[in-house]
This record gives C-alpha cells, structure tokens and sequence, in this order.
C-alpha cells in the first residue's frame, strides 16, 4: 500500500523570491483565506488552490495580540502572588480568585480567536457534572 507521500501528484517544486515585507503579506493573506501559503499562492495563479487544500479558520491577529496583552497581565499578577507564597506572606484570596477566574475567559477568547472552539476545561473534556 502507498503511503500519502507516494500518492501524492504534486512533485514539482517552483521557487519565487520575495522580499521580508512581500513574504508577511502571503502569510497575512493566506491566513484571511483560511489557506496554507502553497494553497494559497496555487488559488491566486491558477484560479484552483487543489483537491487537498484544506481552509483553516483564519486567525485573528488582533486580537490575539490583545488577548496576549491581558494574559500577561494575570500572569504577573498570578507571579506576584506566587512569590508571595515562597516568602511566607500571606496572601489576598480575592485577588488569587481574580486572577484564576481571568484566565479561564481569555483561554476560550485565544480559542475564538484562532478559529477554534474553546474547550470545558483544560484538558479538552466536559467538566465532571454539567
């Protein structure tokens, strides 16, 4: 039996050069398309990205960079309490259930974000008794 490598009909390779900037702009708008870069590039030329192009949720580069933004600011604050702990202080309860209960909504976001859909909890499963 062939494995998917020996059945595959595109042997040819052709190489274009591109400046750094032009380079960003394909993975911009591959992206948007929801294509890979060949797929993408195979659509714009010939009209036809192929048979085995597969569209992938286009990513939200936005938001993603803003939803980075605020997951470093729970893990600062996550950090914060942490070292406080190491210390022997005591700590505000409050604010560590703050800083967990953040988390929780941002990770499903960075799932939107990417086109994907958020899981029930962290290891991709329904929580327990819902």
């Amino acid at each position: 039996m062939a494995s998917g490598t020996d059945k595959r009909q595109r042997t040819l390779t052709v190489t274009v050069r591109v400046t750094d900037d032009e380079r960003r702009n394909l993975e911009e708008l591959s992206s948007r398309a929801g294509l890979a870069m060949g797929a993408f590039v195979r659509a714009a030329a010939l009209k036809d990205p192929g048979v085995r192009a597969r569209r992938r949720p286009p990513v939200d580069h936005v938001a993603i960079r803003q939803l980075l933004g605020e997951l470093g600011r729970v893990g600062n604050n996550l950090n914060q309490i942490a070292r406080s702990l190491n210390t022997g202080e005591d700590i505000d309860l409050p604010e560590l259930r703050e800083a967990l209960a953040s988390y929780l909504p941002l990770r499903d976001a960075i799932f939107v974000a990417l086109g994907k859909e958020p899981s029930g909890d962290h290891q991709g499963r329904k929580p327990s008794g819902t």
